[in-house]
């Protein structure tokens, strides 16, 4: 979608209050409204477009926040390691990417 708006102002909020039910997410990313719609249209009792194309109210029970800590230098190499022997027997057995 071509916007006037400059990148750095497309801004994701997602508001809510200790007492309310539901969670209003507004934003601009593609990735995510995709998923958003694609959620409201698979369960519409707990998640809703509500104004344009940019918002959408979800059930709070549904949503949540994951954190997760940085990787140490040890396991991102090993994860370098193990990533490096899978792509090396995708290329000797001749893997090609599904479409």
């Amino acid at each position: 979608m071509i916007t006037e708006i400059k990148k750095k102002n497309k801004l994701t909020e997602i508001w809510f209050n200790e007492t309310g039910s539901a969670v209003t997410i507004r934003t601009y990313n593609t990735d995510l409204k995709n998923r958003l719609a694609a959620y409201a249209a698979k369960y519409p009792a707990h998640c809703r477009l509500t104004v344009g194309c940019l918002t959408f109210e979800i059930d709070r029970r549904r949503f949540s926040v994951r954190l997760t800590a940085p990787y140490s230098e040890d396991r991102r190499s090993k994860a370098k390691e193990t990533m490096t022997a899978v792509n090396q027997r995708r290329q000797k057995n001749n893997f090609k990417k599904p479409l």
